[in-house]
C-alpha cells in the first residue's frame, strides 16, 4: 500500500538530527517514507502505513495545540510507539501533560517507564529494578513531588543504605548529617532539578521533604507519606522487611535498585533479592523490570550494560560446566581440551553500532 500525506507547517522538527526519528519509524513499522518538497509518501502495509499516518496526524494536533516538546522527548516517544502497538503520540505527550512535576515535565522515554509511571499511580507499593540510567529514582522523586504539590501526600521521605560502592572512606568528618550526606548525594540531585533551591531548601528545612538512610526508618509508621527507598540491592533483609513494614495509610511506597550492582559484604543476601521472590505473589504490589533498551544516559550506557550482561552469561554457563564435568571424572580431559582451545581464541570484535 502506498499513501501521500499533505506536509504541515514545520514538519521538519518531526524529522530529528539527521532524518533519525524518520529512520526509525521506518525500521520499526516496516515500510518506506520518502520525503519530498509537498507531501510525504507512505508505503508498505496497511496496517503500518495507517499507524504511521497517524503519528505524524498527531504530531500536527499537537503542535497546533502549542506543545513543545524537550530535548529528546520526541526521539523517546517514537521508541515507545515502535514498542507499544496501543500507544500514541498524542497521547503519550498528553500524558506527560497532565502531570505536574515541578519546574520540569517529564514524559516517558519508554515502554517499560511508561508501565512504571502507570504502576506508581495505581498501585501503593511498586518495585523499579533494572540496571542504572534507566530513569528509576528520577521518575519516583517526580512522582513524589507530583503528589506533593498536588496535596496528595503531605511529605516526601527519600531513604538509601549508607553503603560505599566496593571501597571503604573510614570516618567522614562533620555532623551526623554531614556524614550521611554524600550517600544521599543522588536524591538531592533529582529535588534541585525538578523544584527551585529555594523551595527544596525550604522544604528540607521544615521537614516537608526529608533524606535519611534507611537506618533511621526503625520504629517510624509513615502516614500520608511518598516514600522512596533507592539503591534497595545494598539493604540487607532483615533492612528490607523493615522498610515495606513501615507503610501507613494514605501513602505510596517505592523500591529502586539494581541486582547486578550489589555491594553488600558477600556473606549476607540482598534484601531486594529476598523480597523479589517473597512477594512477587502479594496482591496490591507492582514489579517493574527495565533492561538496557530502557537507558536514557550516554548511548554508550546501553552498550556498556548489554557488555556486562554478556560478560555475566558466558560466565555463568562455564562455571555450570566446570561443576558438571567435575561431578562426572570422564569430562575432565574434555574440560583441560576446553580449556586450552578458549586460551587460544582471539575474542570477537565488539559491535559498536547502537
Amino acid at each position: 500500500m502506498k499513501k501521500s500525506i499533505g506536509v504541515s507547517p514545520n514538519i521538519e522538527t518531526f524529522f530529528g538530527p539527521r532524518d533519525e526519528n524518520v529512520r526509525l519509524l521506518e525500521d520499526s513499522f516496516n515500510i518506506s517514507i520518502d520525503l519530498r518538497s509537498n507531501s510525504i509518501d507512505l508505503e508498505g502495509a496497511p496496517r503500518d502505513v495507517a499507524r504511521a499516518e497517524q503519528v505524524f496526524a498527531d504530531y500536527e494536533t499537537l503542535q497546533r495545540s502549542g506543545f513543545t516538546f524537550n530535548n529528546g522527548d520526541l526521539n523517546s516517544m517514537v521508541r515507545v510507539l515502535t514498542t507499544d502497538p496501543n500507544a500514541t503520540l498524542r497521547g503519550l505527550a498528553e500524558a506527560g501533560r497532565q502531570r505536574s512535576f515541578g519546574r520540569r515535565t517529564v514524559q516517558p522515554k519508554s515502554g517499560n517507564q511508561r508501565r512504571y509511571l502507570d504502576a506508581i499511580e495505581n498501585h501503593d507499593m511498586v518495585f523499579g529494578i533494572g540496571p542504572a540510567g534507566t530513569g528509576k529514582t528520577y521518575l519516583a522523586v517526580a512522582m513524589a513531588i507530583s503528589a506533593l504539590l498536588a496535596k496528595r501526600v503531605n511529605r516526601i521521605i527519600l531513604a538509601r543504605p549508607a553503603v560505599e560502592a566496593g571501597e571503604r572512606l573510614g570516618f567522614l568528618p562533620g555532623t551526623l548529617q554531614d556524614k550521611i550526606d554524600p550517600y544521599l548525594r543522588p536524591l538531592y540531585d533529582a529535588l534541585y532539578d525538578m523544584l527551585d533551591p529555594e523551595k527544596v531548601d525550604r522544604y528540607l528545612e521544615k521537614s516537608v521533604i526529608e533524606i535519611a538512610p534507611i537506618a533511621f526508618m526503625r520504629g517510624r509508621t509513615l502516614n500520608d507519606s511518598f516514600v522512596i527507598l533507592d539503591e534497595a540491592q545494598n539493604t540487607t533483609s532483615e533492612q528490607m522487611k523493615m522498610f515495606v513494614t513501615r507503610l501507613g495509610f494514605n501513602s505510596k511506597a517505592v523500591i529502586t535498585g539494581d541486582v547486578t550492582q550489589i555491594d553488600l559484604p558477600n556473606a549476607r543476601r540482598s534484601g531486594l533479592l529476598e523480597a523479589i521472590d517473597v512477594l512477587k505473589s502479594v496482591e496490591g504490589l507492582a514489579f517493574v523490570h527495565f533492561d538496557e533498551g530502557d537507558v536514557v544516559r550516554h548511548h554508550l550506557v546501553q552498550r556498556i550494560v548489554r557488555a556486562y550482561d554478556e560478560h555475566k552469561t558466558r560466565v555463568t554457563e562455564q562455571q555450570m560446566l566446570l561443576l558438571a564435568e567435575a561431578k562426572n571424572p570422564e569430562l575432565a580431559e574434555m574440560a583441560e581440551k576446553h580449556s586450552g582451545a578458549s586460551l587460544d581464541e582471539k575474542p570477537a570484535a565488539t559491535d559498536t553500532k547502537q
